[in-house]
């Protein structure tokens, strides 16, 4: 029962970083459609990029790689560079800021097992990782 319990719990973590991936996505596109939308110059093209952008094109990615204690979360730019956006504890569900590519800091964030905690980060996490200073 309890290595099935502890299952549960990871495959949980897996599915609430995939979640918190697509919040990010999404609070990107947002950013990017006001971003557009402001613009002055060239609006024929600005539309476009609105245009595309709604219809689901995202010039930006996350991916997760899994190590053998965290998942880090990868940000994946238009032009392929890539940056450590988070680490997450496999087993407990605690995200962590970066503080190299390899290392997470010291000082949990936030826990996604913690309903209001996830329901906060589905809401409000940003793409560019500013909520995951310090609070």
């Amino acid at each position: 029962m309890q290595a099935q319990a502890q299952q549960t719990i990871t495959d949980n973590v897996l599915k609430y970083t995939q979640m918190l991936i697509e919040s990010l996505k999404h609070n990107y596109v947002q950013y990017a459609i006001r971003g557009h939308q402001r613009a002055t110059d060239h609006v024929d093209y600005h539309l476009q990029r609105i245009d595309e952008l709604k219809s689901g094109k995202c010039p930006i990615d996350y991916v997760i790689e899994t190590g053998k204690k965290y998942h880090k979360v990868i940000f994946v730019d238009g032009g392929g560079s890539r940056s450590v956006h988070c680490f997450i504890d496999k087993q407990t569900g605690q995200m962590y800021k970066s503080s190299s590519w390899k290392a997470p800091a010291k000082g949990v964030r936030y826990d996604l097992r913690v309903i209001t905690d996830r329901e906060w980060l589905f809401e409000n996490a940003d793409w560019s990782a500013g909520y995951l200073y310090a609070r």
